[in-house]
């Protein structure tokens, strides 16, 4: 289970997992971003952010004398904390990691400084770079770009190629949900203390929601249709969510009920499931033979599908600047270095190819280099981000965009406490009826603010 205190990562690899990341800066004070100048970022922490937390100090601080305090910590408690920080004007925080859910709705309730006009300054930052399905989804009403792309996901299967060859399984690279509940139950147990598949079980609108709402979606339903009818009881999302959990329990990870992305990721890695169904992003993780016993070994297929032809999801996590920040320029170079090629360059040169930040830029997928690292997975990976469609991700109008949340302010308490339920079916603890009956009642209470 993820630990309810606060994570920091320290900046040099020996220290990684301390209590406090400073990257220290030289000189006097600077209110322009220059010597002795230091500001504070919150990210979340994942492989990629721990990344930059150990890079950040002899690279970006010694090159602008700024120094960067980092405070990292789980997926469901960032969402918490900087929500709070920045909803509250508090201004702790110079740089906060958020993504394509908050964008649009923190920009219209004015809370983000607006970045493009940071990126056009910068050429070496090539904005016209970017990957579109990113600039749209984080830039605001008016265009201008409100987060700067740290890396961008959809969703894939992952699995273990010599257990699927040993059992002479081959997995399709466009498979439906029917054949991987298939497949689970031929290769659970295939190896000591090894499951079928990981499937996010924790609680949380990113977490189980993320991947459960590609599934409903796919399986022909919907949170709310075009016109706000709640859907959640739905017999498409009692389908769905039935299946989900039926699969988790049966074949799935061991404390499923608690595993995130996070716990999923380790549970591949160290060979005790045989698949894992998840963002595209963990291909990095998975190849680093530093960290995975699988590296080398994975095979990756498209986001599994019933009723439509892709399903994967669209996400960026995302560097964004509260306006309440006083130190604009120094926190605007932090986020153009930390999305820009040069810093790709600088993680596959330190940290191996495999590990770079992809899934943002065009130009990543023609490095040589890069290409021969994702070999197995970037061309996936591309192709994934490129089909995803926010605006009509299953077989029916939708009345907002979004393929694995829908994009209103609600929806972050909404699919929390329907999540939650869920969870609590996948340990046992209540059923996927009860779970969706009440979740249906939520989300009819917020469906009377847009009828």
């Amino acid at each position: 289970m993820r630990t309810r205190r606060m994570i920091h990562v320290a900046v040099t690899a020996a220290a990684a997992g301390s209590l406090l990341v400073a990257c220290s800066g030289a000189g006097g004070s600077s209110a322009s971003g220059g010597d002795g100048e230091s500001i504070n970022v919150l990210m979340v922490g994942n492989p990629q952010m721990e990344d930059i937390a150990k890079l950040t100090k002899d690279h970006f601080t010694k090159d602008t004398g700024i120094e960067v305090k980092f405070t990292i910590l789980p997926e469901n408690e960032l969402r918490d904390k900087v929500t709070q920080d920045v909803a509250t004007q508090a201004g702790q925080y110079d740089v906060a990691t958020i993504g394509a859910y908050e964008v649009p709705i923190w920009n219209k309730n004015g809370w983000l400084h607006e970045l493009s006009s940071y990126a056009d300054k910068d050429a070496k930052f090539d904005k016209a770079d970017l990957l579109k399905p990113m600039v749209t989804s984080l830039s605001g009403s008016d265009g201008k770009l409100y987060a700067l792309p740290f890396y961008g996901e959809s969703s894939m299967l992952m699995y273990n190629k010599e257990v699927m060859e040993a059992k002479g399984i081959k997995v399709p690279e466009r498979p439906t949900w029917q054949q991987i509940a298939d497949i689970a139950a031929k290769v659970d147990r295939a190896e000591p203390g090894m499951r079928g598949i990981c499937l996010r079980g924790l609680a949380g609108w990113g977490e189980l929601g993320a991947s459960l709402t590609t599934v409903v979606n796919t399986f022909g339903g919907t949170w709310f249709t075009k016109d706000w009818k709640a859907q959640v009881d739905s017999p498409e999302f009692k389908k769905a969510t039935n299946f989900y959990v039926d699969l988790v329990r049966k074949h799935g990870e061991a404390g499923a009920a608690q595993a995130g992305f996070t716990e999923c990721l380790n549970a591949m890695s160290q060979k005790k499931v045989a698949m894992w169904y998840d963002a595209t992003s963990a291909a990095g993780s998975l190849e680093d033979p530093s960290s995975s016993k699988i590296a080398g070994k994975v095979g990756y297929a498209y986001a599994p599908t019933v009723e439509t032809q892709s399903s994967g999801w669209l996400w960026s996590w995302a560097w964004a600047m509260p306006k309440t920040t006083k130190k604009a320029d120094a926190a605007s170079k932090f986020m153009l270095w930390a999305s820009s090629k040069e810093y790709e360059k600088l993680v596959g040169e330190k940290l191996g190819w495999s590990r770079v930040p992809a899934g943002k830029r065009a130009s990543t997928y023609a490095l040589p280099e890069y290409k021969k690292a994702a070999a197995s997975f970037g061309e996936i990976t591309l192709r994934s981000i490129e089909q995803a469609d926010p605006a009509n991700p299953g077989v029916q109008p939708r009345p907002t965009v979004g393929v694995q949340y829908v994009a209103i302010p609600e929806f972050q308490d909404l699919g929390t406490k329907v999540t939650q339920e869920i969870s609590a079916a996948i340990a046992g603890k209540t059923s996927v009826d009860k779970a969706l009956e009440d979740g249906q009642k939520l989300a009819e209470d917020v469906a009377k603010n847009y009828q």
